[in-house]
């Protein structure tokens, strides 16, 4: 969508600055038309803007400054065109019609520029959210912030030409504006432009009440007209006619009406106006809908529920609804008696509902003295008893006054019937104490404890009178004898305070004419402290995680006395057995623990509670707490050792059982369940995690490693999870599984040319053989088991070193192939093993003839076999190892370590075979030399001096 707002060029201010006098010089030409406050108010933030760029000024022959204002509406989408800064301030040729009496620069247009014009916002602020302005057309765009004039000048308050896009809104008005510093380049064409955008309202906000629900109180003698304002006008963030322009009711109740008033602010409040007469017995209150319209096209509304209450005055009084009632009352009826009520209605509320009665002055004193009326209920009652000289009928004016009302008036007519014939007579002695007609026993008492005697008679001395007691309660009333008309009341049965506590029985007499008389006896019993108090629950199983706070909950002891007063009033106390660090609330039976408890020390904690009364003396009951202390996850898995350290033989078969990694972990449940598994060397070991056993998945070589160096973690199963870690140290024990190696002579088909000439106790060659095992299983022994030739036993092998060297001087017949059969043995345990290789001694004066030799060679060899042992040497052969100092203790430790395995003597043969090892991967490394023992005299012919033939 592309638009344009209602642009226009506002006056132009052309300032120049100079170093000379800083004086601004205002062009008079652009000051023609009347400037408005908001450029003179700018003056200031120019000379500021000025006095920055002055270097730049003072090299421009002239500056100018200018204004332009544009006008859109609020909620534009991206892209709408606001204006055109190079057309507006011509600086490029305008559209057709479009006119403008600023005096610019020459108009040509941008691309002949040269160099071409820049416009850019003098810095970049909040431009990016609301505009955006292309840098060499100068055309000012919407951007895809879309403008929300409320929020902007509602919330962004007075703005100022500070930066290069500020808000600015008058208290005074309604105008909403967007201030721009916009600069215009190169400096030959300089201009400092302040845009101004105003944002125009549209009606995008509906009306909105602050409450939804409005309260309005009216007093029902509230005369017609009568205004009142409503206190929670609806407001709406829009201005102008898009704000609230009238309210209305939904229903009037053709009572009231609205009224709208403004003030000079041009805010509206609404006026509720009464319409009719009001009357709260009819009607107290009135609901209906109150909406607020504002003025837009379409409107929007607004709504709250408006509440109408109508408050009382007192416009009612008393009323009876009888002006006469006639009663009866007999001459022997009980003081106390309940003869008639009378009862006025107000149909006001509260205190202008207030009745009280009184007697009329008419009535004479007599009748007030013998009935009496109560002022707040109306009843009358029979005050005194009935003489035979009163009068017969009585009449009762009684008034109902109200508050500032004339009394109601109501007359009772009560007539009084005498009867003929006295009653009997009931005259009560107290035994038990009584008070105004009230028998106290306590609830204690024996069986057959006397309340009281009665003599019954008759006045007229006529008729027999008989007695008998009316109730229900543990009471007997029973003749006394030897006495007549004398009768003893006296209870029945044990009597309980806490089921029932009063009575009320009547002994009532009748003589033979039937006629009745009753006397009201009233029992109150008096509590005792035979009750203890009861605990709901006389076994408080209860539960705590370990680690709590400091004074944590427990529960809340509760226990019931059935006594009253203070001697049902418990306390709380801890037993004797209670740890010190429980504390119990002994007014509200708070339980608490003070200090943290650890399961791992104490997983169960079992004591007792008291709960005393106050009563004299006080009962007590006990009840038993036992708190279980659950576990949490607070330790990890912890081995009985850090570091581990297994010797295993080597050739250990798969899967076989190295050693036991023993863990525990002191939390209880899923929180103690240990995994094991390794870190590291996973794929040679693993780990029994129910056992932690530790196996090997693979038979194990010392050969090719000496020693492993495992890390086993340990995980519990909690949540989250603990853990830790051992190191395992696994040392391989040698056994001997490795026969010497010969490693010289290479073949049994090589040979050594040996001159006639020499000497005797000369070094003729050697034999050399390494033994890949350690200690005993690597010492090596030379040895000749078998020889063939001319006089093979002219030579001889050290067991030792394995030189063999001539024995005798060679004769004429020593000459030819001589043929030494070599056994090379170790000392190993249990069983030595050996390799054999063939030396094969040629000789002669020269070698002329090779394939004779080498067909001799090929001839199986006739040599017998000796059964002469090898001399046994308990030094090894090899010359790299006899430097390694700790092979004698080795071989004490391995010999020690076959009975008793303990971690010094591991750690002692782990060190040595580190020693060792590093020794013989430098002989690895080396090169193999045959070095002879001794300096070889032989003669060696020019061609060959020493010819050995290898096939």
């Amino acid at each position: 969508m592309r638009g344009r707002g209602n642009a226009r060029s506002s006056r132009a201010l052309a300032v120049s600055w100079c170093p000379a006098t800083w004086l601004p010089r205002l062009d008079m030409g652009r000051l023609s038309r009347p400037r408005s406050s908001t450029s003179h108010r700018n003056l200031p933030h120019l000379f500021l803007f000025f006095l920055f760029v002055g270097p730049f000024t003072c090299l421009a022959s002239y500056s100018r400054a200018t204004e332009l204002l544009y006008s859109l509406n609020e909620g534009l989408p991206a892209g709408v065109l606001i204006g055109s800064l190079a057309e507006d301030l011509r600086l490029v040729p305008r559209a057709a019609g479009r006119q403008d009496q600023l005096s610019q620069l020459p108009e040509r247009p941008v691309a002949e520029r040269n160099p071409p014009l820049s416009f850019s916002l003098a810095s970049r602020g909040l431009s990016g959210q609301y505009v955006t302005l292309d840098n060499r057309s100068g055309e000012l765009h919407t951007s895809a912030q879309e403008i929300d004039r409320e929020a902007l000048c509602l919330e962004g308050g007075g703005g100022a030409w500070g930066g290069s896009i500020s808000i600015s809104s008058s208290p005074s008005s309604d105008s909403c504006l967007l201030l721009l510093d916009v600069l215009v380049l190169p400096q030959e064409y300089f201009r400092f432009v302040k845009v101004k955008i105003a944002i125009r309202d549209i009606n995008d906000n509906a009306p909105q009440f602050p409450v939804s629900q409005i309260s309005v109180w009216v007093p029902e003698n509230a005369p017609i007209n009568t205004r009142l304002a409503i206190e929670h006008p609806a407001m709406d963030p829009d201005i102008g006619t898009n704000g609230v322009q009238t309210y209305r009711l939904l229903d009037y109740h053709r009572m009231f009406t609205l009224d709208v008033e403004e003030n000079e602010n041009g805010e509206r409040t609404p006026y509720l106006i009464v319409m009719g007469l009001l009357d709260r017995e009819t009607q107290d209150q009135y609901v209906s809908i109150i909406i607020a319209e504002d003025g837009g096209s379409p409107p929007l509304l607004g709504s709250a529920t408006l509440t109408i209450g109508i408050t009382d005055i007192n416009d009612n009084c008393p009323l009876f609804a009888d002006s006469q009632i006639n009663v009866t009352v007999f001459g022997n009826a009980t003081v106390g008696t309940p003869v008639a009520a009378v009862q006025a209605v107000d149909r006001d509320l509260g205190t202008n509902a207030q009745i009280t009665y009184a007697y009329s002055q008419k009535v004479p004193q007599a009748s007030k003295d013998l009935f009496h009326l109560d002022e707040t209920t109306g009843v009358i009652k029979l005050f005194s008893k009935i003489g035979g000289s009163v009068l017969q009928t009585h009449k009762l004016t009684i008034l109902a006054n109200g508050p500032g009302c004339i009394p109601a008036v109501t007359t009772a007519l009560v007539t009084i019937i005498k009867v003929i014939f006295r009653p009997p007579e009931i005259v009560p002695r107290y035994i038990a104490n009584e008070v105004d007609g009230v028998v106290y026993l306590r609830e204690l008492e024996p069986i057959n404890t006397p309340i009281a005697f009665f003599t019954i008679r008759d006045p007229e001395g006529k008729y027999k009178v008989n007695c008998y007691l009316d109730g229900e309660g543990p009471f007997r009333l029973s003749p006394y004898k030897p006495y007549n008309n004398e009768y003893l009341l006296e209870t029945t049965k044990p009597m309980d305070y806490e089921l029932q506590q009063f009575y009320e029985i009547a002994v009532v007499a009748w003589n033979s004419e039937g006629f009745h008389v009753k006397k009201i006896i009233k029992v109150q019993l008096l509590d005792d402290n035979d009750n203890a108090p009861i605990f709901l629950q006389p076994l408080l199983e209860l539960t705590i995680e370990e680690n709590n706070a400091p004074h944590a909950f427990l529960t809340k002891l509760y226990a019931t006395d059935a006594d009253s007063e203070e001697r049902g009033q418990v306390s709380y106390f801890l037993g004797p057995d209670a740890p010190s660090y429980f504390s119990l609330d002994s007014v509200t039976g708070i339980l608490t623990v003070s200090t943290q408890l650890d399961r791992e020390e104490k997983e169960k904690y079992r004591y007792t509670v008291r709960a005393v009364d106050s009563g004299k003396p006080p009962r007590e009951s006990v009840a038993t707490v036992v708190l279980t202390v659950l576990d949490k996850n607070d330790n990890s898995p912890r081995f009985i050792n850090k570091d581990f350290s297994f010797f295993v033989p080597e050739n250990f078969p798969g899967y076989g059982e190295i050693g036991v990694i023993s863990v525990t972990d002191a939390d209880a449940g899923r929180n103690g369940w240990v995994a094991l598994s390794v870190v590291n060397q996973s794929d040679i070991f693993v780990i029994d995690t129910g056992k932690g056993m530790l196996r090997a998945k693979v038979s194990l070589d010392r050969e090719q490693q000496s020693s492993y160096t495992l890390w086993v973690e340990a995980v519990d199963g909690g949540e989250p999870a603990l853990s830790s870690t051992a190191k395992i140290t696994i040392l391989l024990l040698d056994i001997n599984d490795n026969p010497p190696l010969v490693l010289f002579p290479q073949s049994n088909m090589s040979y050594l040319l040996v001159l006639p000439s020499t000497l005797p106790g000369s070094p003729v060659t050697e034999v050399y053989a390494v033994d890949k095992d350690t200690g005993m299983n690597a010492v090596i022994a030379y040895s000749i088991i078998g020889r063939r030739g001319p006089r093979p036993e002219s030579f001889r092998i050290d067991p030792k070193t394995g030189n063999i060297t001539l024995e005798e001087a060679l004769l004429q017949t020593d000459y030819g192939l001589h043929r030494l059969l070599v056994k090379v043995s170790d000392h190993g345990y249990p069983e030595p093993l050996h390799s054999t290789v063939m030396v094969n001694l040629f000789v002669n004066d020269t070698v002329s003839n090779e394939s004779y030799i080498e067909s001799l060679l090929r001839k199986e060899p006739e040599i017998n076999i000796e059964e002469k042992e090898p001399q046994i040497s308990i030094e090894p052969t090899h010359r790299k190892v006899e430097a390694v100092s700790c092979v004698p203790t080795l071989v004490a430790l391995s010999v020690i370590s076959l009975g008793s395995i303990t971690l010094v003597t591991g750690m002692g043969i782990y060190i040595c075979l580190r020693r060792g090892k590093k020794h013989h991967r430098e002989d690895e490394n080396l090169e193999v030399q045959i070095p002879l023992k001794g300096k070889i005299g032989l003669h060696m012919r020019e061609r060959k001096p020493m010819a050995i033939s290898n096939i």
